[in-house]
């Protein structure tokens, strides 16, 4: 009976030690668990170019083409920012070298591209002329940067006929001369041929954005440098933009996400986006004495160890705006919400696909807080029919 007793009590000590662990391994680090997912076309890598606006924004529309009843498809990133490099460089040479004239771009240069010059499969125009296997930029930037500010000095007080011809085979040297038709799968295409067979339709795809400085329900155009083409987003409140992008997902419709990843508050290794805040409500008076001790750079490094989910603020529009003015949130990078997920303690989150290769912890996926979506979204592009009825018919969608 003795021995009975004893194992009993090793028994309940063994159990009792490994709920603790097992709470213990709940407390550290984050644990998500996915939600509603969209269907979604494979990770990619930019690698070294700032092209993020055009992964992210053909990624959204290979979404779009499979909730569509379309095949899986990879679309030629390289055919859209060839063509709207070549676009931008006409414009910076109109406004005389006041112009952004860099890689970075928007969601809607995509959308224009196609119009402008259909699109191709990747297969079909990789976009790799220059002998690496992976998109290297360092070298055509500069070559571009430098031949459009030769031209913009005018050097024969005259512009040539020649100059557009001179970008062109710049251009058709490092990303590859375009084909004006193709086989694919069987059949022959046109760029803009293949685009109309396409089961999308490129007016269904409005900007959306949340900012005070113009007048919600309106039009206007978002003052950020990538956004060279001055297209307009519809401006609403942020409440507003954060159920649209709710309802996206619950209808199956993935989001293009113009956003600000130089926030402390991401973490590549950690791959999430958070905004902490100290949570002084749940604090001990000792924890709380020992808080208030610490000065403000080691506040700071005790928010951002990333080893445990934890309190976040609560944003305002205000703040957005705040942040925004002040330059705290700049049109930084480009992926897309595919789907949402909850953290060990309940917290929401989106799950969002980089285009930064398939990169531990998550395969190139990443969790960002409803917190830091809030605070820092700078646009979303997404399928009209996506956007909530009422904001619908405010915006006469």
């Amino acid at each position: 009976m003795m021995k009975k007793t004893i194992s009993l009590f090793i028994a309940a000590i063994c159990m009792s030690a490994a709920a603790v662990q097992a709470q213990n391994s709940r407390d550290e680090g984050y644990i998500f668990t996915d939600g509603k997912l969209v269907k979604t076309t494979s990770v990619k890598n930019q690698f070294r170019s700032g092209t993020c606006w055009c992964f992210s924004t053909l990624s959204m529309l290979e979404n779009e083409i499979m909730r569509a009843g379309g095949a899986e498809m990879d679309l030629s990133e390289m055919w859209i920012v060839r063509n709207i490099y070549f676009e931008k460089a006409v414009k910076y040479v109109r406004m005389h070298g006041s112009l952004n004239f860099a890689v970075g771009g928007a969601s809607h240069d995509v959308i224009n591209g196609i119009r402008h010059y259909g699109i191709v499969p990747e297969e079909v125009y990789p976009g790799l002329n220059y002998g690496t296997d992976k998109p290297h930029f360092n070298e055509i930037d500069a070559v571009l940067k430098a031949y459009v500010d030769t031209i913009i000095k005018n050097p024969n007080n005259k512009l040539t006929t020649a100059w557009q011809a001179g970008l062109n085979a710049i251009l058709d040297a490092y990303f590859g001369p375009m084909p004006e038709k193709f086989v694919y799968e069987g059949k022959e295409y046109t760029p803009q041929s293949f685009a109309a067979s396409l089961p999308i339709d490129l007016d269904d795809y409005v900007s959306i954005t949340s900012f005070t400085h113009h007048p919600f329900y309106e039009k206007f155009v978002l003052e950020v440098p990538d956004n060279w083409a001055w297209e307009t987003s519809w401006n609403v409140p942020m409440d507003e933009m954060m159920q649209v992008i709710d309802n996206a997902l619950a209808n199956g419709y993935s989001v293009e996400w113009a956003t600000d990843v130089s926030e402390r508050g991401f973490s590549r290794t950690h791959a999430i986006g958070i905004i902490p805040e100290a949570d002084l409500e749940s604090m001990d008076d000792t924890e709380a004495s020992r808080w208030g001790k610490l000065t403000a750079r080691e506040k700071e490094d005790a928010l951002y160890k990333f080893d445990k989910p934890g309190k976040e603020k609560s944003i305002t529009q205000q703040m957005r705006q705040e942040a925004f003015d002040n330059y705290e949130t700049t049109d930084d990078h480009g992926m897309v919400i595919i789907g949402t997920a909850t953290d060990q303690k309940g917290n929401n989150y989106y799950k969002v696909k980089n285009s930064w290769d398939v990169m531990p912890p998550y395969g190139g996926y990443y969790y960002f807080s409803r917190p830091f979506a809030e605070y820092k979204t700078l646009s979303i592009l997404v399928n009209k029919n996506a956007v909530p009825k009422p904001l619908r018919k405010k915006l006469g969608l």
